[in-house]
Formats: C-alpha cells, sequence, structure tokens
C-alpha cells in the first residue's frame, strides 16, 4: 500500500511540461512502431526530435525504451510462471 501512496505523490508533483513531453514521447514510439518490420528503422527527423526532447526534458531516458506489445506479454507470462 505504501509503495502505491508514494507513487501516487510523486505523480501528483510532476510538471505539466514534463507529462506533455512523455506524452509525446510515447506517441512517437507508437508511430515507429506502426511502420512495422522487424526492427523498425529511425529516420533522421526521429533522431532529430529525440535531441530536441533530451535537451528540454531531463527524465527522457525512462521513455526511450521502444518494445513490442509481445515482449511485454512474453515477459508478463515470465513472471507469472516465475511467481
Amino acid at each position: 500500500m505504501l509503495p502505491l501512496i508514494l507513487r501516487f505523490l510523486l505523480a501528483a508533483l510532476r510538471t505539466r511540461r514534463s507529462l506533455l513531453l512523455e506524452n509525446l514521447a510515447l506517441r512517437h514510439q507508437v508511430q515507429v512502431l506502426e511502420r512495422g518490420g522487424k526492427r523498425p528503422r529511425l529516420t533522421n527527423c526521429d533522431r532529430t526530435l529525440w535531441v530536441v526532447i533530451s535537451q528540454i526534458w531531463h527524465g527522457w531516458r525512462k521513455s526511450l525504451i521502444t518494445v513490442q506489445p509481445e515482449t511485454v506479454i512474453r515477459w508478463h507470462r515470465m513472471g507469472f510462471h516465475l511467481y
């Protein structure tokens, strides 16, 4: 219960700018994934966007990882299997 309360308090303290930049980063990742292919390629525009985001948002590294939905499902299944 305590970790849940702490996460709620931290989320309440986040700035609107930080939330907007995180939303932008996550939407960009979805667009990259929708391009298809086994390993989506980043264009120069994609790289430029991440350079700009990294300059104005200090928490950008947390949103950098791009994974396939199947990967997340596999992680959950492995976790439940270990449990």
